[in-house]
């Protein structure tokens, strides 16, 4: 179904990025990463310069690796790339399994006291 006026090409394509791609087209219909689930702010560093050669690696595997030449969330990977996060989660998780980037995770809350301290602490503000 096309819009009226329009070709079927022509509706697949944006006047200023060129042709539209759908997120799962670029992770080929995959929703969930093979390994890894990967934190909003987990840092990604790349283990290497150049994987252009790499086979079974799409334009957007090459650019995260680009990208974590230099540190970078996963938040500010998806901005740059204008890829939902989902979609880069989904990509990342190939890197990983390929060993082409690094993931820190952010540390968990090991050493906070659990929820019910701090409730206790907020009744008794409240109680005075």
């Amino acid at each position: 179904m096309t819009v009226q006026g329009e070709s079927a090409e022509q509706q697949w394509v944006d006047d200023h990025a060129g042709p539209v791609v759908r997120p799962y087209a670029v992770t080929r219909g995959r929703a969930r990463p093979v390994t890894g689930t990967f934190d909003l702010i987990s840092l990604v560093t790349a283990t290497r310069a150049d994987v252009s050669a790499e086979i079974g690696l799409g334009p957007e595997h090459v650019a995260i690796v680009g990208l974590c030449q230099r540190i970078q969330s996963v938040a500010e990977i998806a901005a740059h790339l204008d890829l939902p996060v989902g979609t880069i989660r989904v990509l990342l998780g190939d890197l990983v399994a390929r060993n082409l980037v690094q993931v820190r995770e952010p540390r968990t809350s090991a050493g906070l006291p659990d929820n019910s301290v701090f409730e206790a602490v907020i009744n008794g503000l409240r109680a005075l």
